[in-house]
């Protein structure tokens, strides 16, 4: 653990130096080719009476310079095209609009950025621990459908219809399993839908700017959640398939896995926290499945922080640390840039460092060392 530690830090501490090195060299530095062509241009863009913006004044002012020295004539259109280009140039390019002067890494864009970075992080935590939660649950739930020995509900529908008894009954229950069906379809191409997708579908109703519309798409949205439901359904598979489990049913601990029988699970057993299933073999899979599972937390971590980039970036969803990356990069404001980059990666770091040192104690408990 120490060894793990130690290379944690480490990396923080090249990051750091790096990141320092980084702004002290661009770090609100001019764009100094830009000030050079402005200080160039400046004492025709201020010639009294002549509106350069207007082409019958370049044209008259042309005509002035051709007149005082007519063997420059290319090198006076040469400076009309650079003048003209600079006039154009202060209504498309974005690093001399307002705000684009805000350069470096002053007090005031400080704090504006800590604001924006303290509610990304919030944000980062409700979503992950949340899809955390809705992933294993999910798994759970696909497990323990398994071990009841139930098949599709495409597949149960077909049965009940050709099922003996009568007809409106077998109706009415396949009618129920196809309803479910289509649900459970419906809801996992929402999952699977990208986040961009989503917003924009009801961006017309909803306010994209909330908390709360943040954590619901970072949740529902690029899979993150049938993605590790898929992996901790694969890790419950292999659980059950190991000899403990045979040595925990010998030991009279239960193998029930139908809802609400003495012996059995209860759906209440699977949606609280903590999750324990006491006397009943789920027990000690669960535990085991979740123990090796959290390696992978510290993928979907950096999964989901990609995630929440993306949203605020494609969304524009103005006031949001990811949103105002996208705005350091196009004003060219590196040293921000630079911060908001080294911001996140501190964070996937700490949620790494979270994780082994859980990871770290839990291992005591099974090895009885703690």
């Amino acid at each position: 653990m120490r060894r793990l530690i130690i290379e944690h830090i480490s990396s923080i501490l090249v990051v750091t130096i790096l990141f320092v090195a980084a702004v002290s060299f661009v770090g609100g530095r001019p764009d100094e080719d830009h000030l050079a062509r402005e200080a160039a241009l400046a004492p025709y863009l201020r010639i009294p009476g002549i509106d350069l913006t207007q082409a019958s004044d370049r044209a008259l002012l042309r005509e002035a310079m051709n007149v005082a020295r007519p063997d420059s004539v290319r090198a006076h259109e040469a400076l009309l095209t650079a003048i003209q280009q600079e006039l154009q140039s202060r209504f498309t390019d974005p690093t001399q609009k307002t705000g684009a002067d805000d350069r470096g890494l002053t007090g005031p864009v400080l704090r504006r950025l800590g604001g924006m970075y303290l509610q990304f992080i919030v944000v980062y935590v409700i979503v992950l621990g949340l899809s955390f939660y809705a992933s294993q649950t999910l798994a759970l739930f696909r497990f323990v459908h398994f071990k009841q020995g139930r098949g599709s509900y495409l597949k149960e529908a077909w049965q009940s219809l050709q099922a003996s008894g009568g007809a409106a009954r077998r109706a009415g229950r396949s009618a129920r399993l196809l309803g479910v069906a289509l649900l459970k379809g419906g809801a996992y191409t929402l999952l699977f839908a990208p986040a961009y997708v989503i917003g924009y579908a009801v961006k017309t109703n909803v306010d994209m700017d909330s908390f709360l519309f943040m954590v619901v798409l970072g949740i529902v949205s690029n899979g993150l959640v049938i993605t590790n439901a898929n992996a901790f359904t694969t890790l419950l598979m292999a659980e059950s398939r190991k000899g403990y489990v045979d040595t925990a049913l010998v030991k009279n601990l239960s193998g029930i896995y139908a809802w609400n029988v003495p012996g059995g699970l209860t759906l209440r057993s699977l949606l609280v926290l903590p999750r324990r299933f006491p006397g009943h073999v789920l027990d000690h899979i669960y535990r085991n499945a979740q123990h090796q599972y959290l390696p992978a937390l510290k993928m979907q971590a950096s999964f989901l922080i990609t995630g929440l980039i993306i949203i605020e970036m494609a969304l524009n969803i103005q006031g949001h640390l990811c949103y105002e990356l996208l705005q350091t990069l196009l004003y060219k404001h590196h040293a921000q840039s630079a911060a908001i980059v080294f911001g996140i990666f501190l964070l996937v770091k700490l949620t790494e460092i979270a994780v082994d040192v859980y990871r770290y104690r839990e291992g005591l408990r099974y090895d009885n060392r703690h």
